[in-house]
C-alpha cells in the first residue's frame, strides 16, 4: 500500500495529467503497476480531487495510448526494436520468440487477454506490431474492449475505497489475485487448444 499512498499524494497534486503520464509510462512497460495506478486515480476521485467518471475517461485514454504507442513501435521498427536497451530488457530475444510464436498460433485471443496479464502486455504489444499480422484498428478494437471491462473496475474500487483503506486493500488483493487466476486459466486454454491442433494433425 506504499506505492499506493504515494501515488494518491502525487496524483492528488497534479491531478488528470499525472495519472495519464503515469498511465503512458505503464504502458512503456516501466515497473509501475497498472491496475494500482488507476485505483490511485480512483481513491483522488473518490477523496473530491477530480471527478471520477472523467478520471474514468482520462484513464481509458492513457491505457490505450501507452499499448498504442508499443504496439506503433513494434510495427515501425519491427525486430530492430529488440536492439534498444530498454526494450531489449523487459524483451530479450528469447522472451520475444515464444511470444511471437504464441502470437501467430492465437493472435487475436492473445491480444485481448494480454490485458488481464501483468508483466507481458508489453511484449505481447510490441509482437503484435512486429509481425505485421494484424491492423492498428483490429489491435486497438481488441484492446479497447478489454481495456473497457478492466479499466472502470479498477478505477471504481478506489473511487468507493478512498475512505476505507483497509477494504480497498482487501480488494486490490483479490483483484490481482484474480488476474494471475485469469492468467492461468488462459494458458491452460492455450495448452488446450494446442494439445488438439496436435492430435488432430496426427489424426489426419
Amino acid at each position: 500500500m506504499d506505492l499506493l499512498e504515494r501515488l494518491i499524494t502525487f496524483f492528488a497534486e497534479h491531478g488528470y495529467v499525472a495519472v495519464f503520464m503515469a498511465l503512458l509510462l505503464c504502458g512503456a512497460g516501466l515497473p509501475l503497476p497498472e491496475d494500482i495506478t488507476l485505483v490511485a486515480g480512483g481513491v483522488i476521485a473518490g477523496l473530491g480531487y477530480v471527478n471520477v467518471h472523467i478520471m474514468v475517461a482520462v484513464t481509458m485514454v492513457g491505457v490505450l495510448a501507452g499499448d498504442a504507442g508499443m504496439f506503433l513501435l513494434g510495427h515501425h521498427f519491427g525486430t530492430h526494436i529488440l536492439q534498444w536497451k530498454p526494450i531489449s530488457w523487459l524483451m530479450p530475444p528469447r522472451r520475444y520468440a515464444k511470444v511471437q510464436d504464441q502470437f501467430t498460433r492465437y493472435g487475436n485471443r492473445l491480444m485481448f487477454f494480454a490485458r488481464f496479464l501483468p508483466g507481458m502486455r508489453t511484449a505481447i504489444y510490441t509482437t503484435a506490431g512486429a509481425t505485421h499480422r494484424v491492423s492498428f484498428w483490429r489491435f486497438l478494437l481488441l484492446d479497447g474492449t478489454a481495456a473497457l471491462i478492466s479499466v472502470p473496475i479498477w478505477v471504481y474500487l478506489g473511487y468507493f475505497g478512498a475512505n476505507r483503506r483497509e477494504w480497498l486493500g482487501m480488494w486490490i488483493q483479490r483483484g490481482q489475485n484474480s488476474l494471475w487466476l485469469v492468467g492461468v486459466l488462459v494458458v491452460l486454454i492455450v495448452l488446450v487448444l494446442w494439445w488438439r491442433r496436435r492430435k488432430r494433425r496426427y489424426a489426419e
